[in-house]
């Protein structure tokens, strides 16, 4: 039976690959002019101008010396009108000491009233809003880069991007500042970035790639300075123009101390105790693009509570980090073998089951050598409740090689007195956006081993492969996982973790644009997306997912519309608990599920996310429904909610569940924020509410004020179980 099912399978899945390759080529061959079309506007240079004293920062470019550098004007479109020239005049320019990088931005107005900028907190939800972007590939190795942001209220954020815009670490702080003003002609910024918040070669005279962007998002108007087709995004540096001028450059800080101290109250059903605690970071630039950290008593109290999820699969849920001490440079470490197998995940370290573990301290290396990435880290942590004090390292390199492409390895070890875990890979990335043309083009391939103490050294490998081939209309790729029976990444993630299985997927998505509906941006068809799992030792069929999106749509004012149809197939080889008390039986499941999804445009004052999905579902049916509501009152003010709900009816019996969030934030200014958070489930029957202010006295300090509440609501009462008010002050001081 299940022989004959494998051979149509295949049969089915074959068929479809090759006539999606055959469209892909009968697309590129009548689209090969468009390919080749440039994207690169003259002037494609920009050349920095040496000024010798520092400058007041107000947004006010009226120095005299903001005549002297080249000013950029030459912006195109990506959007609305791919190709066209920007319809408000735009104008950047550089100008740089030893120390310090400035950039005046100009962006005129016609309409000064249309500026949408809803934000003023640091790192802010910057695709929302009127916005001014600039990224520096500093090695000019046309793959990584930072991105600082800024909006007319003056709100600032920042990005390291990896590998093309792979990696794409939004939480990543660097220090800088930046002043804005609006006036009857638009609004007017001036940037100031000290070169020792970048990494750059030991050299005298350098050569980086630049690129910028604008949003007028009252147009839906995306500009350029380079690069602006619709198949490049922004974080591709690769088709950056060029930065020059810049000469005898240093960091100015060597040496950065960032003590802390932390002070408050926690109380726990009824008992209470005072929180008190001081540690601290020692940053040492060794050389421009290698850094050294010391951590010692490493502190998370200004840490926002992870919002809660009601787990209705067999499988790990995933929860993103949020503490800033391991986000700093996270892409130094990073080896994943898609969402589902990460070979390093730093909420393994000093979080077990949702509890704190404290971390004594620890050291990390990160930075790069000539065409070397390299990033070093290792931390031990306490002993508590019976977990034994642990080291955690792990060492990750990759060689850049060919123009965009690089070869890695990584090393994970975990170490206590009675156990270890070591994982050890190699992985491949080849990237180019040169495939017929400018055609962008991925193939990546990654192995991974582990030794872990109580287990065999055999069928113990993970291995990845991995293909695409994205654009802006067709996107097209196909994946191969092998996750062995003793494969235990300890200081990772599996989210099949209790599974040891063969994966293939592929699918195809068709987004051609449309001029003849004026209503329409672009279509959004699925032709196909196909998911199998097979059982590793058995090559049994596990899991199956074929998904169908005959409709699905952009508008030009951005609404996001989708229909789709899924097909599912889950194997059960023992029951698992669904929910509470109810358990799904052993057995083979089909069933089908419909989708829809819509969404409003975002950089509305009112915008919303609506998804429904129903069919039957294991010996019955469900119907689940999410949404969001996000209101922008004013720059000061944004209110946020979500709610989640399921409802499903089986054999075993019913249940109906609920989750609800909501939050409030408030900026005093761009260095002054307080929010408000709460959460509510049917699951763990707890409301936790979190208060946070967060103010920069100076770039680079920081003070932190948390109340963190949570009450039972078991049998519809509402009891305070526990309560913590933390402060805490980080300061920055520079050599």
């Amino acid at each position: 039976m299940y022989s004959h099912f494998f051979r149509k399978f295949f049969i089915d899945l074959i068929n479809k690959m090759l006539k999606g390759i055959l469209f892909f080529i009968l697309f590129l061959l009548c689209n090969y002019n468009n390919y080749m079309i440039s994207q690169t506007s003259e002037p494609h240079e920009i050349t920095a101008y040496k000024i010798e004293n520092n400058i007041k920062i107000d947004g006010i470019l009226d120095e005299s010396f903001w005549n002297n550098p080249q000013r950029i004007t030459n912006f195109t479109q990506r959007e609305l009108h791919n190709g066209e020239p920007v319809t408000e005049r735009t104008e950047v320019a550089i100008v740089y000491t030893s120390e310090t990088m400035y950039i005046g931005v100009w962006c005129y107005e016609s309409d000064v009233k249309g500026i949408i900028a809803k934000n003023m907190k640091r790192d802010f939800e910057y695709w929302n809003d009127d916005n001014f972007e600039i990224i520096f590939d500093t090695y000019l190795d046309r793959k990584n880069g930072y991105v600082f942001v800024i909006n007319p209220n003056g709100a600032r954020s920042d990005v390291m991007v990896t590998d093309e815009g792979h990696g794409f670490n939004i939480d990543w702080n660097g220090v800088w500042g930046a002043a804005v003003v609006i006036n009857e002609k638009g609004w007017f910024a001036e940037i100031e970035i000290p070169f020792s918040t970048l990494k750059f070669p030991d050299v005298k005279s350098h050569v980086w790639g630049v690129n910028f962007e604008r949003n007028i998002r009252r147009k839906k108007e995306q500009v350029f300075w380079q690069g602006w087709s619709r198949d490049y995004d922004f974080e591709l540096v690769s088709h950056a123009g060029l930065l020059k001028g810049l000469e005898d450059i240093r960091g100015k800080e060597t040496f950065e101390l960032k003590p802390f101290v932390t002070g408050g109250y926690e109380r726990i059903d009824t008992s209470t105790k005072d929180v008190a605690k001081i540690g601290g970071d020692v940053n040492y630039l060794i050389t421009p693009t290698m850094k050294l950290n010391l951590t010692l008593n490493t502190d998370f109290a200004q840490i926002e509570s992870d919002r809660a999820q009601i787990n209705l699969t067999r499988f790990s849920v995933y929860f993103p980090e949020k503490r800033e001490f391991f986000l700093e440079g996270y892409d130094n470490f990073k080896m994943d073998f898609g969402e589902s197998i990460k070979l390093f995940h730093t909420r393994t370290i000093g979080i077990n089951n949702g509890e704190e573990i404290p971390i004594i301290g620890g050291v990390r290396l990160m930075g790069k050598l000539n065409s070397t990435n390299i990033g070093f880290l290792t931390m031990q942590t306490q002993k508590k409740d019976g977990i034994p004090s642990t080291n955690y390292t792990v060492f990750r390199m990759k060689q850049d090689v060919f123009e965009k492409s690089y070869i890695g390895m990584i090393l994970t070890a975990k170490n206590d007195a009675e156990h270890f875990n070591y994982v050890y890979g190699a992985d491949f990335a080849y990237n180019t956006s040169s495939l017929f043309g400018n055609r962008n083009f991925l193939f990546y391939g990654g192995v991974a081993q582990s030794l872990t103490k109580g287990l065999e050294s055999k069928d113990n490998l993970s291995i990845e492969l991995y293909t695409e081939l994205p654009s802006d209309e067709f996107f097209v790729n196909m994946e191969y996982k092998n996750l062995q029976e003793n494969f235990k990444p300890e200081m990772g993630f599996l989210k099949r973790g209790n599974f040891r299985y063969k994966l293939f997927t592929t699918q195809m998505l068709l987004r051609p644009r449309t001029e003849f509906m004026s209503l329409l941006r672009q279509f959004d068809f699925k032709p196909y997306e196909i998911t199998a799992y097979w059982t590793e030792s058995t090559n049994e069929l596990e899991t199956a997912y074929f998904e169908f999106r005959p409709l699905g749509f952009v508008t030009n004012s951005v609404e996001y519309f989708t229909f789709n149809i899924v097909r599912v197939f889950e194997r059960l080889d023992n029951p698992y608990p669904i929910f509470e008390n109810i358990k799904v039986p052993t057995g083979r499941y089909w069933f089908t599920v419909y989708e829809l999804a819509l969404q409003t445009y975002q950089g509305r004052n009112i915008s919303m996310l609506n998804q429904l999905s129903w069919g039957s579902r294991w010996t019955g049916t469900s119907i689940s429904y999410y949404g969001s509501l996000s209101m922008n009152l004013n720059k000061h003010i944004n209110v946020s909610a979500d709610y989640e709900y399921n409802n499903f009816d089986l054999q075993q019996g019913h249940f109906i569940t609920n989750n609800i969030g909501g939050r409030i934030d408030y900026a005093f200014n761009p260095k002054m924020n307080s929010s408000i958070f709460g959460q509510w489930n049917n699951e763990t029957d707890d409301i936790i509410l979190n208060f946070r202010f967060s103010w920069i006295p100076i770039i680079g300090s920081d003070v932190y004020f948390v109340i963190n509440q949570r009450y039972s609501t078991v049998n519809d009462k509402i009891v305070a179980t526990n309560t913590t008010l933390l402060a805490k002050v980080i300061w920055r001081f520079s050599l």
